[in-house]
């Protein structure tokens, strides 16, 4: 049952993200028909949010002084310890399963688009 309900859940959000993105970004999981499709589709929208992720990050390092460029790295090697450590708890609920890679990449992509809109945030506010 909690299986069941996982999985129609990431079928919800996957059709509201792909929805969302419009036509120019369609959803890399759409034709995923089997556990390793699903687990290879989720790496690769982590992947893309991470691309994002360091080119918003690129952006805002190219407006700040030294001092918090630094600051900002400290500030990001921990974002990042934080963000690897919690996606490995979320993911250890299904420890042993097929669909933990799935699960794993999943709040990996989450977290990171998160945490990207907080740095174009941090851009806009540096930028008035």
């Amino acid at each position: 049952m909690k299986l069941g309900l996982v999985c129609v859940t990431l079928l919800m959000v996957s059709s509201v993200h792909a929805f969302a993105q419009g036509p120019k970004n369609p959803d890399p999981c759409a034709g995923a028909q089997s556990q390793a499709e699903l687990n290879i589709c989720g790496g690769k929208k982590f992947q893309a949010a991470d691309a994002a992720l360091n080119q918003v990050y690129k952006r805002l390092m190219a407006i700040l002084d030294e001092e918090q460029k630094l600051q900002l790295r400290d500030v990001e090697n921990t974002w990042l310890k934080y963000r690897d450590a919690n996606c490995d708890f979320v993911a250890d609920e299904y420890k042993g399963g097929s669909m933990r890679p799935m699960i794993h990449g999943l709040c990996l992509e989450e977290m990171t688009r998160n945490r990207t809109t907080e740095l174009r945030n941090q851009i806009k506010e540096r930028s008035n």
